[in-house]
Parts: C-alpha cells; structure tokens; sequence
C-alpha cells in the first residue's frame, strides 16, 4: 500500500523526468538551429563568391579595351613608326584623302581619334584595304570627324585639328594612324598638347613650325563643322561609319559585317568595281 510519501516521491522523479525531456528537447532545438545557420552562411559565402568572380570577369573584360598603347620607349616608337611607314609609305595623299585622286571607288571613313573600335578598323582592316585596293589605285579614302568617343568638345578640336594641319603638308594619314596605333586609356585625359607634339615629331618630314601654324587655320574648324553635318545628312551617329560609291557620285551608306575583319569592305569595293 503506497504511502503520501512513496506519491510524492513518484511525482519528483516524474517531474525531472519530463524535465529532463524539455531540457533535450531544447537542446536539439538549438543544435538544429545552429546547423541551419551555418548551411545559410555557407551558402551565402557561395554565391558571394560567385558575385565576387562575375563581377572581376566583367572589370577584366570592359577594361580590355581601355588600355593605353602610348608608345613610352625608344624601341616601341620605332616600331610604331615602322608599322605606319610601311603601311602608307609611297602612297599619294591630299588634305584628308589617301590614294590616288582618279581612283574609281571612294570609301569616306568618319572617325573620332579616341574611338577604340576606329582602332580596331585602323589596325585589322585598313592595311588590307591599302594593300590591295589603295596601292593598286582602284580605291580612294578620305578621313571625316566625327565627336562620339572624346569626352570634351574642346579636345576633340583640338585632337583633330592637329590632324588636319598635317594634311596640309599631305601628311594627314601619318598623323591618324600614328594616334590610332597609340590611343591611351579611355577617358584617361591623355590628350594634351604634349601628346598632340609628340605625335608631330613622329611623322616622318613634318615641318613641326607650319604644322603648329597651321592648327590656327579657321577653315579646319569649317571642315569639323560640315564633316559633323554631312555625317547627320546620312544618318550616322557612331564611329567608326562608312560612305561607299563610285569616285564623283553621291556615295551610300555602308555597314560591314566587321570592325576588324576586312572580308566584308573587299566585296563591297568588289561590287563597286564591277558597277
């Protein structure tokens, strides 16, 4: 026969029983917890790491094609200049057109200095053109401005201007590409009049004294202004454009295929040969 005694001994041992289970319970609890936190940090650090990487994929990609090509050593001036000597050298040039004046074809180039795919057509696709059309005398090119990629109004001016002085000593195309093949980094604020100088040093035979007396010319400031007209006239809002026709005719609009792959210009200039 239990006594109030042996019950409220079973009761004790019951409560911490169940006290017992609260107790594991809550610790389970706790532990479960605590092992999704770390699954979410893990998998928080995970996708911040991806974020991480895309975001240096993507800084590595766009600065691609911002570095700066600015010739810094005696040896890279040389060879810089020995690319573009070969590529124009011997070659009839007049103000802002390169070949002969008669050739049947006209390609009208408008170009922006510190545009980087302008770049891209002046190294991957122009020599071609030059060696087998421009030499050859079936093609004419001619340079027109127009502002996209500099920054600055004022610079752009500047910048083309001082090309434009060069071509009144048939040097014009000299100038171009010795800029083209040394572009600085985009939106760097490399073009200075040092800069512009340097350049004129580089061309071969350029009198330094009349090309800097030249840049003063207003009718180069008339030229930037038609050059811009003509372009809105066709259409053309970006650098690098193309006009495309017979010599003497009012000349098209032309899109090819690439920038820097010059297949598409041959079977335009092709169709244009044949009439």
């Amino acid at each position: 026969m239990s006594t109030a005694g042996d019950d409220a001994q079973d009761l004790t041992r019951k409560q911490r029983r169940e006290q017992a289970r609260a107790q594991r319970r809550e610790l389970e609890q706790a532990q479960a917890a605590s092992a999704a936190r770390r699954t979410r940090l893990i998998q928080l650090g995970i996708v911040g790491a991806v974020v991480v990487a895309a975001i240096i994929g993507i800084v590595i990609a766009t600065s691609g094609g911002k570095s700066s090509h600015v010739a810094s050593t005696p040896q890279a001036k040389n060879k810089v200049a020995s690319e573009v000597n070969g590529l124009l050298g011997g070659i009839p040039q007049s103000g802002s057109v390169l070949g002969n004046a008669n050739a049947p074809v006209t390609l009208v180039f408008f170009g922006d200095l510190q545009c980087p795919i302008c770049r891209d057509f002046s190294l991957g696709v122009l020599p071609g053109l030059v060696q087998n059309y421009v030499r050859a005398g079936k093609l004419r090119i001619e340079y027109r401005s127009l502002e996209t990629a500099t920054r600055e109004p004022e610079t752009f001016r500047k910048q083309q201007i001082a090309a434009l002085a060069g071509g009144s000593q048939s040097k014009m195309w000299y100038y171009t590409e010795l800029f083209y093949h040394q572009q600085g980094e985009e939106n760097s604020e490399y073009v200075n009049e040092e800069f512009l100088s340097k350049l004129a040093s580089e061309v071969p035979g350029l009198d330094i004294a009349k090309w800097r007396s030249d840049r003063n010319n207003p009718a180069f400031e008339n030229t930037l202004l038609t050059d811009a007209q003509t372009a809105n006239n066709q259409g053309l809002s970006g650098t690098p454009s193309f006009l495309l026709g017979k010599t003497g005719s009012q000349p098209k609009k032309f899109e090819p295929s690439s920038y820097s792959e010059p297949s598409s210009y041959y079977a335009a200039i092709e169709r244009q040969l044949k009439g």
